[in-house]
């Protein structure tokens, strides 16, 4: 069994707060790196950092281009940079919208899951549309696990619901 040291989360609409309960879940001696994509317009400095840092246990920033990987460590993706991985570092670029989207869950999840394959965690949180479909489906080719917030408690439930019985579920407390 491959050690499951990278996870990957995605959310849109509604995200903050599910984003929040999730990062306040996570112990401070958790063995792999946490990286994020949440929808943000791209002309809004990003706050999310310093709220996720209230909630997190573990050290929470934007990522920087070329950043070494490191365990007990939250890596935000910026706006209007994708946030991909990339030989053992985070790396930021400023490529195509995907799913009307840059940052893109897409983007991430496809990066991990080649680098990274089946030691990834893929968790899909409440949004509307479908970024992360095609990401997720790459994870679980590679032997990744994937989660998805439970529907009935997203106040998005669209991106949850497109994986269904395929994945397990994460309800909060």
């Amino acid at each position: 069994m491959a050690t499951r040291d990278i996870i990957v989360i995605g959310a849109s609409a509604g995200g903050v707060q599910a984003l929040s309960t999730l990062v306040a879940d996570l112990p401070h001696n958790l063995p792999a790196a946490v990286f994020i994509v949440l929808h943000l317009s791209a002309n809004v400095p990003s706050l999310l950092p310093g709220i996720l840092a209230r909630e997190s246990k573990l050290q929470v920033a934007h990522a920087e281009d070329g950043e070494p990987i490191k365990r007990g460590r939250v890596y935000v993706a910026p706006p209007d940079q994708h946030l991909i991985i990339e030989a053992g570092s985070a790396r930021l670029v400023h490529g195509p919208k995907e799913n009307l989207h840059r940052p893109s869950i897409d983007a991430l999840f496809r990066s991990a899951a080649r680098w990274a394959g089946p030691r990834v965690i893929g968790v899909v949180l409440t949004g509307a549309r479908d970024d992360g479909k095609v990401g997720m489906r790459a994870v679980q080719q590679r032997g990744g696990i994937t989660i998805v917030q439970n529907p009935l408690e997203a106040p998005f439930p669209s991106m949850p619901t497109l994986y269904g019985l395929q994945s397990a579920r994460w309800q909060s407390k």
